[in-house]
């Protein structure tokens, strides 16, 4: 079950974001952000994996401030434009602007009925890896899961300001992060239990997006997935 949920902006704009049902028609929420490639087959695939675990999920439309409805395909040319939106957005939108959109989609989406228990995890992939740590550290999420979110690893001084479970993953290969970054990360949450920093050997960046051609890694995909599957029972259980 597919439905669209309007968010309204801090600053009085609105933007779409899609919600995803499990057959229940209600669950814990779980905000899951995109890639560059916007809220396309990959994230809605990746948000009916989860509905079928009994999770209610919000994609938020995180560009629509340059270019609304953006879903791009997994190819060289979609990649490419990708990274255009992304340097725009980037440049275009204050960074305090993209927090207040974050936490908006948190807010108003915890609140629908459709959305059970006191609070909402948040989830990304790729870019939206990084907005999943940026939605930890300026709201109160049950629990985080980043996948491979470049420029973590700049936002370190946030830390002390993160309270929940997180889950982070990496791939040992990935040439847009290096593993300098990858151990900084390790080692700023080295004091804190709740926080694992899973590294997948060998695999590159986007190693779960098995639409993508270009970066799909089956065997870093099916050992990442279940890990969190099992964190996110731990932290945000269904019928809990």
């Amino acid at each position: 079950m597919h439905s669209m949920l309007q968010v309204m902006a801090a600053d009085g704009g609105s933007f779409d974001a899609s919600v995803v049902l499990p057959e229940s028609g209600s669950g814990p929420g779980i905000v899951l952000f995109q890639e560059i490639f916007g809220v396309n087959d990959f994230l809605l695939g990746k948000a009916r994996d989860l509905a079928a675990l009994g999770y209610v999920v919000c994609c938020p439309d995180v560009f629509w401030r340059i270019e609304a409805g953006v879903s791009l395909p997994h190819d060289e040319i979609g990649l490419q434009r990708g990274f255009t939106l992304v340097g725009r957005w980037s440049q275009e939108v204050p960074d305090e602007t993209k927090v207040s959109d974050l936490l908006a989609v948190m807010s108003q989406f915890g609140a629908d009925p459709r959305v059970t228990g006191t609070g909402v995890a948040v989830m990304g992939y790729c870019l939206g890896g990084t907005l999943a740590y940026m939605a930890a550290v300026a709201g109160e999420p049950a629990a985080c899961v980043s996948y491979y979110g470049s420029g973590i690893a700049d936002q370190l001084g946030a830390v002390g300001r993160i309270s929940c479970p997180v889950l982070f993953h990496f791939g040992e290969q990935d040439t847009y992060i290096p593993a300098d970054q990858v151990e900084k990360i390790q080692a700023a949450f080295a004091e804190r239990p709740d926080v694992t920093v899973r590294v997948a050997g060998g695999a590159g960046h986007a190693f779960e997006n098995l639409l993508s051609p270009m970066f799909a890694d089956p065997a870093a995909a099916a050992g990442s997935w279940p890990v969190t599957v099992e964190f996110l029972g731990q932290h945000l259980p269904v019928g809990g």
